[in-house]
C-alpha cells in the first residue's frame, strides 16, 4: 500500500464535523483532493466515486460480482426451465454438428465439439439469463436456423384459454355487470406448478341498461352477431397464444379479419353464414402458416360452444376484454390509419353494446344458442366428410345447399 500523504489543518473538517482541527490525507488516486472515503476492502483512501472506480479493478469487480451473487440466489429458479433451456442448447449443437458432417466441413480433421461451454452450462444450472453472446458461433448459427425455420415455436408452451380453467365456472359479476371485488385465485397445474387464475377482469364500471342505450329493440340478430364476435376473439387469443397485449393493434386487426360483424358491418342472418365466413377466413391462406385450418377452426366453434355453457358472467369478462384489446389498437394507430382508427372506434362502440345485452339476457338464451351452435358445427362436419368421397372435379359443387369448406393451399 502506498504511503499516504497527510496535512495537518486547523479547519474544520467536513468529514468530520465534530473534530475541529484533524489530520487530514489526499486521495490515493488524484493526489489532488482530501480522501473522504475509504475502501472496505483495501482500506485504500479515495475523494469521489471516479477515483474508487479507478482505484482497484479487482476491487470494483468483486464488489458488483458478490451484489449480482446475492441477488440471484434470491431469484427462484425452475428446475423443469433450465433443463428444457438445456436440451434446447444441446439440440442446436447436434443439429450444427449434423450439417457440418452432410457439408464434410472438418477442421484439422476432427469434427466440432458436441458439448456445451461448461461456463454456459453453469450458468443455466445457477438459474442466471443466457444471452446470444453468451453463445459459440456454432450455437449462433443453430439458435439462428431455428428462429427462421419456426423451430422455436414449437418449444412455446401452449396456452391454456382462460376460458377451459375450472375457475371460469365461478366467475361472479355484480348486477348490472360490474366487477366484484374477489381475491386472487391460485392453484396448481398437473405438473405441480403454481399458477394464477387469468380470468379477465369485468367492467370497472356498472353498465348501462339497454332501454338507456336505444329506444329501439335490439335486433333479433344480435345472438349470431355474438357468435361471430366469439369466434374472433377466440381465434386470436391462440393465434397469439393468449397474451395480445404485446401487439394491441396486430390483435385488433386480427379480430376485424376474422369477424365479419366487427371488420366488414356484415349482418348475417343465419348460423350458416355466420360459421361459414369465420372458417373461410381460418383456412384461407392468410392464416394457414400460424396454424389455421379447418381442424383449428371446428376447435374454436368447441370454445364458442364453451363460452355459451359458461352464461353471463363469462361472457361479460370475454367481451370487456375484447373492448381493452381494441382500446388499446386505437391508442397504437398513427395519424396515417384513420380509416383502420374509424373501424376500431366503430368496433369498440358494437363491443360495448353487446356486452350490456348480454348481461341482462337470462340463462335459456344461452342454451338455445348453445344447441344452434352445435347443430350447424355437426352439419359442417358431415358435409366436409362427404365432400371427402365426392371426385376431384366434383370440388365445388354443394350438397343440399349447403356451403363446403375448403382449405386454401
Amino acid at each position: 500500500m502506498m504511503p499516504e500523504k497527510t496535512i495537518v489543518t486547523s479547519e474544520t473538517s467536513k468529514s468530520s464535523p465534530l473534530n475541529p482541527s484533524s489530520t487530514r490525507i489526499i486521495c490515493h488516486v488524484c493526489n489532488k483532493q482530501f480522501a473522504q472515503y475509504t475502501c472496505p476492502r483495501c482500506n485504500f483512501r479515495y475523494c469521489s466515486l471516479p477515483c474508487y472506480k479507478s482505484h482497484s479493478v479487482q476491487c470494483t469487480e468483486s464488489f458488483m460480482r458478490e451484489n449480482v451473487v446475492d441477488e440471484l440466489r434470491q431469484v427462484r429458479s425452475d428446475e423443469q426451465t433450465k433443463t428444457k433451456m438445456l436440451e434446447i442448447l444441446k439440440r442446436f449443437h447436434s443439429e450444427e454438428e449434423e450439417e457440418e458432417e452432410d457439408d464434410d466441413i472438418m477442421t484439422d480433421g476432427e469434427g466440432s465439439s458436441s458439448t456445451l461451454p461448461e461456463e454456459t452450462i453453469q450458468k443455466i444450472l445457477a438459474g442466471d439469463e443466457i444471452s446470444f453472446d453468451d453463445l459459440s458461433l456454432e450455437e449462433r448459427k443453430g439458435f439462428q436456423r431455428a428462429l427462421a425455420s419456426g423451430e422455436l415455436s414449437k418449444m412455446i408452451e401452449p396456452w391454456d384459454p382462460w376460458w377451459l380453467s375450472s375457475s371460469a365456472q365461478r366467475i361472479s359479476l355484480g348486477a348490472q355487470g360490474k366487477q366484484l371485488v374477489q381475491c386472487v385465485e391460485e392453484g396448481e397445474d398437473d405438473k405441480g406448478a403454481t399458477f394464477v387464475s387469468e380470468i379477465p377482469r369485468g367492467p370497472d364500471a356498472p353498465l348501462t341498461s339497454l332501454s338507456k342505450l336505444s329506444s329501439t329493440k335490439p335486433s333479433p340478430l344480435l345472438p349470431l352477431h355474438l357468435v361471430d364476435v366469439l369466434y374472433s376473439y377466440c381465434f386470436t387469443l391462440r393465434i397469439y397464444n393468449g397474451d395480445w397485449q404485446s401487439d394491441s393493434l396486430g390483435s385488433a386487426t386480427m379480430v376485424l379479419s376474422v369477424s365479419s360483424v366487427l371488420g366488414q358491418n356484415a349482418q348475417p342472418g343465419t348460423m350458416k353464414e355466420v360459421l361459414s365466413f369465420c372458417l373461410e377466413q381460418t383456412c384461407s391462406s392468410a392464416y394457414k402458416s400460424l396454424g389455421g385450418g379447418l381442424k383449428f377452426g371446428l376447435n374454436l366453434v368447441d370454445d364458442v360452444i364453451h363460452l355459451l355453457s359458461l352464461g353471463n358472467a363469462a361472457l361479460v369478462c370475454l367481451l370487456c376484454d375484447l373492448q381493452r384489446l381494441i382500446l388499446g389498437a386505437i391508442q397504437e394507430v398513427k395519424s396515417s390509419g384513420r380509416d383502420l382508427k374509424k373501424k376500431l372506434k366503430l368496433a369498440d362502440r358494437k363491443v360495448f353494446f353487446m356486452m350490456c345485452w348480454v348481461n341482462e339476457q337470462t340463462p335459456e338464451v344461452w342454451q338455445a344458442l348453445e344447441s344452434s351452435v352445435r347443430a350447424e358445427k355437426t352439419s359442417i362436419v358431415e358435409l366436409n366428410d362427404y365432400k371427402g368421397f365426392q371426385d376431384v372435379n366434383e370440388k365445388g359443387h354443394t350438397r343440399k345447399g349447403g356451403v363446403v369448406i375448403e382449405e386454401i393451399e
